[in-house]
């Protein structure tokens, strides 16, 4: 990929400052190693500098004030379906909410090269950790595994963001700039056998205590999704209950309040927060003080609550400006202060539940679905369901994943083009909506810097 990303990275390699992808972890800043060494050698000489090099993926995931891993993902997500109403001015924005994506739009480059960014730096990991001296066998499984599953992470998103994409294994500049989009159905066997591979390779504990490094069990929920995603519903069944079945290690937190805490027993994978004066974006940036000036929760969002759902007064709030009423995600409750108590919620429990509970309904088992599906109404204060069919069941299912994963991750952007529910659900509150919608171009500078990049329909 000569993809306008990989010119960048070629850059950064060089001149990334202290701060940077890989340099933003304090362990690894202690090594003295030189910045033109990012991804040398000496890197792989000693535990301690061959962790910092995947640590700092994770650092630089949230460092910046809004990115892939923190809040644009969710933020584009929600105003791409019908979550999120949008407020801001910034055409750029308005694009994502009007369904009308330029190929030139800057936050549209930024979703594709910041993924492939990691990409490339996993694959530095996996490289540099082959022929590497001084690695501990047990550190050197625990590293490939995670960098495998960061890859994977990483193109699950790009795939559902633009449909076919390159799925890059490799640093080779020569190799990637000419590298061609794959089909979906081809990308997908590619993340299973990555997270196949970091199953067999991670620990299944959490190795720093916290929840912010990915463990066996994380790479197993995110199969569990792309086994869902692809339609294999009996593997999709089989990854969730066995992480579903870790009584003591995972629990859905009984009270909602403490769901998006740091290291909530209900969360799977989490990243810590590393900029200073809030905790998370989403706090900051979606809890209103006053009239919204960039986004707010959409009425549809309030509606589709039930009467009763205890949700809707814990994990949303309300501002009067003027003679309106304005409503916005509060699962993350603290907008400001530098004491860390939340962290970012990339997997939690109740996803799986809901995963399993589709993979039983598509395989006739309404029962085993119900049973799933009423674990999180119950939590949430309401009854158990009354479906009763296949139809009824699966509609029931989509019904809870709104309101359980509203404003979280682009659940509910994904989920209606997965279930082929996009255009009859945005067809009728998005004007001038078209089927090619469903997917975000390929940025400009990529079709113009890669001959066998091809852009997406509607959008050439």
């Amino acid at each position: 990929m000569k993809l306008y990303m990989l010119k960048r990275i070629k850059h950064w390699l060089y001149f990334l400052p202290i701060t940077g992808i890989v340099f933003c972890c304090e362990n690894f800043t202690e090594t003295g190693v030189p910045k033109t060494e990012l991804i040398g050698t000496r890197v792989y000489t000693t535990d301690e500098t061959a962790t910092a090099a995947v640590t700092g993926i994770y650092s630089r995931m949230v460092s910046g004030f809004g990115g892939f891993a923190n809040y644009r993902t969710t933020l584009w997500g929600g105003l791409s379906a019908d979550e999120l109403d949008n407020f801001s001015t910034d055409m750029s924005q308005v694009e994502f909410y009007e369904n009308a994506l330029s190929p030139t739009n800057n936050f549209v480059g930024n979703l594709w090269s910041e993924p492939y960014n990691y990409i490339y730096h996993a694959n530095a990991v996996l490289e540099g950790l082959e022929n590497a001296n001084g690695i501990s066998p047990v550190i050197r499984r625990q590293l490939r595994g995670e960098a495998l599953f960061i890859r994977a992470f990483c193109h699950f998103y790009l795939v559902n963001w633009f449909g076919g994409v390159p799925y890059i294994t490799t640093t080779d500049y020569r190799e990637n700039s000419l590298a061609s989009r794959l089909p979906e159905a081809e990308v997908y066997p590619l993340l299973i056998a990555d997270l196949e591979q970091a199953r067999e390779l991670l620990e299944a504990t959490y190795v720093t205590g916290e929840r912010i490094r990915p463990n066996r069990h994380t790479a197993t929920a995110l199969l569990a999704r792309v086994y869902l995603y692809s339609g294999d519903w009996l593997n999709a069944e089989t990854m969730t209950t066995e992480v579903i079945d870790l009584h003591g290690i995972y629990e859905l937190e009984e009270d909602p309040d403490k769901v998006f805490l740091a290291n909530s027993t209900e969360a799977i994978w989490q990243l810590r927060p590393v900029a200073g004066n809030r905790n998370t974006v989403e706090g900051y940036s979606f809890i209103l003080t006053a009239a919204p000036a960039n986004s707010a929760l959409s009425h549809r969002v309030i509606d589709a609550f039930e009467p009763g759902d205890i949700r809707k007064t814990r994990w949303t709030g309300s501002i009067i400006s003027g003679n309106s009423t304005y409503y916005y995600p509060y699962k993350y409750k603290v907008r400001t202060g530098s004491e860390l108590s939340e962290y970012y919620m990339v997997f939690r429990l109740a996803e799986l539940y809901l995963v399993r509970a589709e993979a039983r309904a598509r395989q006739g088992n309404i029962s085993g679905a119900g049973k799933d599906l009423n674990i999180i109404r119950n939590r949430a204060g309401l009854a158990n369901t009354t479906a009763a069919t296949q139809a009824e069941m699966l509609d029931a299912v989509f019904r809870e994943k709104r309101v359980e994963f509203f404003a979280e991750w682009g659940h509910r952007w994904f989920d209606l083009k997965r279930t082929g529910r996009a255009g009859t659900v945005l067809g009728t509150v998005k004007p001038g909506w078209q089927p090619t919608d469903v997917l975000y171009p390929v940025p400009h500078a990529e079709i113009q810097n890669n001959p066998n990049m091809e852009q997406n329909p509607g959008y050439e």
